[in-house]
């Protein structure tokens, strides 16, 4: 089956074609369905997850998608195709490797083409100590009527001023104050929320249930906007060195922790991998965010501040809201077969190693 086929236009499509390969698998599948929220046309959201899991064990590869929403199209295409891999599958089973995954952590996000969930919550900002962020990003305050203005497109005064503020302090503070998350406006970009979401919640549960058992984990976690057009940067989050010398010992030297300089990500503020700590304490952990690129910076940036704008003036017309949309999609999800087959085979080679780094420990 061409690479292609793995991939979908909507999230409806997207989690038909995601259970369907499950089921035809004989995985377990289970769907923790969104309680108070449907997609577009009246369709159920659901973080549906699938597992395999051999008899005794003790190691799990875990492969999460649709984080941030519309980024799903991505991670689901990429998960869709793992199981369709014969010879992927058999190998899990041969080294005696459990499989679990997560399909549309943010379903309300992928079905509705937001990056954030239906609260404005950026999912990767909400996995934090709530006490702690009062003050995490005191900046985002200033510059959050340079990104969001009045009036989309920006009249010309407000591309000067946003121009002013790069040519002051550059693209990488823009880039870092903008996205490393922020907890004190609601309604605007990168929003950390309050507590944590229900996503958040339902992930720990599943965590919690399905992985803490085993000895061993590898969490892959995939996202896209960020980066070389088709270019899987390997991004490590968690600031245990051991942890860190594992992942590169598995997935090569040019694992690249957020915290340092040379990543394509800000350091953000609570991702979600940081739920595995608590929820499967006694596991050895080695994780990462599989980040592949789509377009250049600012052109991104530029389609998250038009669809966090439409958040804000939702009474537009219908015109001109498709088409903010179906900009953040292009922005997140490059629909041609080179970007696909990229980013397939990137995903797959980077399931490999995880599962060889698991087997080393039997």
């Amino acid at each position: 089956m061409p690479v292609e086929k793995f991939f979908s236009q909507t999230y409806a499509e997207a989690r038909e074609k995601f259970i369907q390969a499950a089921e035809f698998r004989a995985m377990k599948l289970h769907s923790a369905i969104h309680p108070d929220r449907t997609g577009p046309d009246g369709e159920a959201l659901s973080i549906d997850f699938a597992l395999h899991s051999p008899e005794n064990a003790r190691a799990v590869l875990v492969l999460t998608s649709g984080t941030h929403g519309v980024e799903g199209f991505c991670g689901s295409g990429c998960q869709t195709g793992l199981l369709n891999d014969s010879a992927l599958l058999d190998e899990l089973s041969a080294r005696n490797i459990a499989l679990l995954l997560v399909h549309a952590v943010n379903p309300y996000g992928f079905a509705h083409l937001r990056r954030v969930n239906e609260d404005n919550v950026d999912l990767n900002r909400n996995a934090t100590d709530f006490s702690q962020v009062a003050d995490a990003n005191p900046l985002y305050k200033d510059l959050d009527p340079l990104l969001l203005p009045a009036t989309w497109p920006p009249a010309d005064l407000d591309n000067a001023a946003l121009g002013a503020y790069i040519q002051q302090h550059g693209e990488r503070t823009l880039r870092d104050v903008t996205s490393k998350g922020q907890y004190d406006v609601a309604d605007g970009m990168f929003y950390g929320g309050n507590a944590p979401c229900w996503s958040t919640r339902e992930l720990r549960a599943i965590l919690s249930t399905y992985v803490s058992r085993f000895d061993r984990l590898a969490w892959i976690d995939i996202h896209t906007g960020l980066g070389q057009y088709g270019h899987g940067e390997k991004i490590f989050m968690s600031k245990d060195t051991a942890e860190l010398q594992r992942a590169r010992d598995w997935w090569g030297c040019d694992v690249k922790p957020i915290f340092e300089p040379g990543s394509v990500s800000a350091d953000a503020q609570g991702p979600l991998l940081n739920l595995v700590y608590d929820a499967c304490p006694a596991v050895e952990k080695t994780t990462l965010a599989l980040e592949f690129g789509t377009l250049e910076p600012l052109r991104v940036l530029h389609a998250l501040r038009a669809e966090h704008w439409l958040y804000r003036h939702p009474d537009v017309s219908t015109d001109q809201a498709a088409q903010i949309r179906q900009e953040l999609k292009n922005a997140f999800y490059c629909d041609a077969a080179e970007w696909k087959g990229m980013v397939y085979a990137q995903t797959r080679v980077v399931a490999l190693q995880a599962m060889n780094g698991l087997a080393r420990h039997d």
